[in-house]
């Protein structure tokens, strides 16, 4: 049974939560960027103030093993600055029984780094490349074994469990999807996926009319499912971004040195034959600004995305590209963003990008449009911009939003439904 973390009832209970505490950190070991540790807080005050006691469990980084590098240990203080508590550390997942037995109410105890054992993807781990598929199919039989202990020993060190890292949900992992089912009756979300959830069907179930999508970013074969499942939600679609030349190029045009997928080209004719049949109006970036090399430093020039010359590349929407777009999103009711529009990570090529930026926190203030911003870098303009604040939503999911968005059940989120 599904319970809600608003209702149940924590007192003297022991939660264990699974918390997306995969934050950037520089080589002194310092946070470059504390957004999913904040938005974690209220689901952790929650507990706290129902006179329950904490255990956080979460991954750092892609370790193969132990490393000092990936050590939870490092983002303890700034867990304690926003908590406004002191941190109790298990410097391993599964030896953390003595801590957890100490463990009274309104005390928090952060485990180590799940993914320093291997169980908690359930990847094996070690193989030679030369490793036969007999050996890795052995190889992956012994971890999904010793997973079940794993999952076992976790389950062991709590009363109920919560699961607020919509940043993995999408992933069958140990403390993502298999330990729900050792609380069948006391299982719940917690703030950041109740939020993600319901922010994210607000788009794809009973949005408001017109629906715009912003789909950008380098490939075409990486975003099909997302749009092919959003022809059902949206009206209007805008594709920006080094993606935009594969379909220029399917329709014969010119297109220089731009990205491009050759082998996307039928599926980019599908999308725009598709989106003609369901009554979708498509947008691409125009006119767009070209550079003759992928450099900051680069001569650049506005042509049309169909006549750009050879030695020359798309880089960015150019100013009646973004103008057409502006008139689109501001007669919109209800926004996605994901993906950039131009090469965001050079400062002279982040115009397109900034630009959506300021347009949704605009429509957001002035028509109250409901506006939803995920995906990496898009995430990354907002906040970055000081608009974070200043549209509906900024989803913390990356990949789990993509799949959610395709129309895919998240085992993360299944698990706690079932």
């Amino acid at each position: 049974m599904q319970q809600s973390i608003d209702t149940y009832d924590f007192k003297g209970k022991k939660a264990i939560v699974r918390v997306d505490f995969n934050v950037p950190l520089n080589e002194q070991f310092q946070i470059t960027d504390d957004t999913r540790i904040r938005a974690a807080i209220p689901t952790l005050k929650k507990v706290l103030a129902g006179g329950g006691a904490l255990i956080l469990m979460s991954h750092l980084g892609r370790p193969k093993g132990v490393t000092e590098k990936y050590s939870l240990k490092h983002i303890i203080y700034r867990i304690e600055e926003l908590l406004g508590t002191k941190i109790k550390f298990a410097p391993d997942c599964m030896k953390a029984q003595d801590y957890v037995k100490d463990l009274k109410p309104g005390e928090v105890l952060l485990l180590e780094n799940l993914r320093f054992y291997a169980e908690e993807e359930g990847k094996p781990r070690g193989l030679a490349d030369d490793a036969t598929e007999e050996e890795k199919k052995a190889a992956k039989a012994k971890v999904k074994e010793s997973q079940k202990e794993f999952v076992k020993t976790l389950a062991s060190y709590a009363d109920c469990y919560i699961n607020d890292a919509f940043g993995t949900a999408h992933r069958a992992h140990a403390s993502t999807a298999l330990i729900a089912k050792y609380f069948p009756n006391d299982k719940m979300f917690g703030y950041v996926m109740e939020g993600e959830i319901k922010a994210i069907d607000k788009v794809l179930h009973g949005a408001a009319h017109p629906v715009t999508a912003i789909i950008g970013g380098a490939k075409v074969s990486s975003k099909i499912g997302i749009i092919e499942h959003l022809f059902d939600v949206v009206d209007n679609m805008i594709i920006g971004g080094g993606m935009v030349f594969t379909f220029v190029k399917a329709q014969g045009g010119k297109i220089g040195n731009s990205l491009c997928e050759d082998d996307q080209m039928d599926t980019a004719r599908n999308i725009i034959a598709k989106a003609k049949e369901k009554g979708v109006n498509l947008y691409f970036s125009k006119e767009v600004v070209i550079a003759d090399k992928f450099a900051e430093d680069a001569n650049t020039k506005v042509c049309h995305n169909y006549e750009i010359p050879d030695g020359w590349e798309g880089m960015d929407a150019a100013e009646s590209t973004l103008k057409e777009w502006e008139g689109v999103l501001m007669d919109s009711k209800t926004i996605l963003w994901n993906g950039p529009v131009g090469v965001f990570e050079m400062e002279k090529f982040a115009v397109g990008t900034k630009r959506i930026a300021e347009i949704l926190a605009k429509v957001t203030a002035e028509k109250g449009a409901f506006t939803l911003v995920g995906g990496g870098d898009s995430v990354a303009a907002v906040t970055q911009m000081g608009y974070a604040d200043k549209v509906s939503y900024v989803s913390t999911g990356g990949g789990a939003m993509l799949e959610y968005l395709e129309g895919k059940e998240l085992p993360g989120i299944a698990a706690i439904r079932e």
